[in-house]
């Protein structure tokens, strides 16, 4: 599967051209990731476009779209989401006679994506069931959960303070 929508700016006819296939899941990896937990791409980016050259700038109409697996950010479940652009409209400027425009369509799918994804957000509807044993606030009594302890960052002011009690015992 392809990696790269390179378009030959020589080969292009002057009324312009229909690319239509997909891009490897791939290209939605990204190495800065911090865990698996991190929207991942189900199935290959699809895209079906019109690309025109004007002068020095290419323009690139059509339709993308990938299905993604996120993790809600309520109930930790993985769920399927379709992020798609009807009518995409690109603009880019031309530098060289081959141009490759597959981060220009990841980046647009991208931006699509939900800040804080909910699982009742997704392609088939489903219930967002959150176990309240474990929520902080309003937790029952009589349930045997422990809330775990926090860790206790050091405190840089500590020094200071025993200046300040052998100070006050000096006095």
């Amino acid at each position: 599967m392809k990696k790269h929508l390179t378009i030959d700016l020589n080969s292009l006819p002057e009324e312009g051209k229909t690319f239509s296939g997909e891009l490897d899941t791939s290209i939605f990896d990204d190495a800065a990731r911090s865990s698996a937990d991190e929207p991942r791409a189900s199935e290959p980016l699809f895209y079906d476009l019109y690309i025109q050259r004007f002068d020095q700038e290419l323009l690139i109409r059509g339709s993308i779209s990938v299905l993604m697996e996120f993790t809600c950010v309520r109930c930790l479940s993985k769920y399927l989401k379709t992020i798609q652009i009807e009518e995409c409209a690109l603009s880019h400027e031309i530098t060289n006679s081959q141009l490759n425009l597959a981060d220009e369509l990841r980046e647009e799918l991208v931006i699509l994506f939900p800040d804080y994804p909910h699982c009742d957000q997704g392609d088939t509807e489903q219930e967002c069931i959150l176990d309240s044993h474990y929520l902080a606030v309003d937790k029952p009594t009589e349930v045997d959960v422990k809330t775990p302890p926090h860790d206790e960052a050091p405190n840089p002011w500590a020094a200071l303070d025993s200046f300040d009690d052998a100070a006050n015992k000096h006095s």
